[in-house]
């Protein structure tokens, strides 16, 4: 993963067809994505149940470019090894799933993947200061964790802090939930540089019709660009 600020398309597999993951990765990534996205979350930190380690290791064959875990699941630290066993390539912790945020990043590097840090809408930028040199990743959450399809927060004075804190740091900005046409110019503007998508990506499209989900993420990379 050479790390370039270019703009990333990164779609959400929980918008996804879930008796047809496989393929649809496949269908995605041959339409331009750029990173596979997977929420793993588990029914205590977010109120919603989603992708344990098997599954993303069984993914993990249909992924060519980068697979992009964010674990809204607390605790994090136990399931570390077993996500990098699953074959992710970035695995993001929420810094308010646990109290050694510090401790968790260096474990996810420690165990050979990128290292991403999440901050829910509610938690401010200054959060993740003393942490910046451990991360790889910086997830801005522009929705509450939990749910697919929900609406955008503006979350835009953060990400400005956050890049202005980053500096010449190699670290990307990531923005998760709520990303369509509408709302990623400003957050481009702001600083970020991958823009996880679900719904915008995988509406009007399936497996047997992908050509809807080529256009959907070449309209969201041209309305970043804007």
């Amino acid at each position: 993963m050479p790390f370039d600020r270019s703009i990333k398309i990164a779609p959400s597999i929980l918008a996804a067809d879930f008796a047809n993951f496989g393929a649809e990765v496949q269908a995605v990534e041959a339409q331009g994505a750029d990173w596979i996205h997977i929420d793993v979350m588990d029914g205590h930190f977010v109120p919603n149940l989603t992708f344990g380690p098997p599954m993303v290791k069984a993914l993990r064959r249909h992924v060519t470019t980068v697979m992009d875990v964010n674990l809204m699941i607390s605790p994090v630290d136990t399931y570390i090894d077993a996500y990098a066993d699953a074959g992710a390539d970035v695995l993001t912790a929420h810094v308010e799933a646990g109290p050694h945020i510090h401790r968790t990043l260096q474990a996810i590097r420690g165990a050979g993947m990128k290292a991403g840090v999440a901050l829910n809408p509610g938690t401010p930028a200054e959060a993740v200061a003393q942490v910046l040199d451990l991360c790889d990743l910086v997830c801005v959450m522009t929705v509450n964790p939990g749910f697919g399809g929900q609406s955008f927060i503006d979350m835009s004075g953060k990400i400005t802090q956050l890049r202005q804190m980053i500096g010449d740091r190699e670290v990307h900005i990531e923005i998760d939930g709520g990303v369509d046409v509408k709302t990623a110019h400003g957050v481009v503007l702001a600083g970020a540089d991958v823009l996880v998508a679900g719904s915008a990506v995988f509406r009007g499209g399936s497996v047997s019709d992908p050509a809807p989900y080529g256009e959907n993420i070449r309209a969201i990379r041209a309305a970043a660009g804007a």
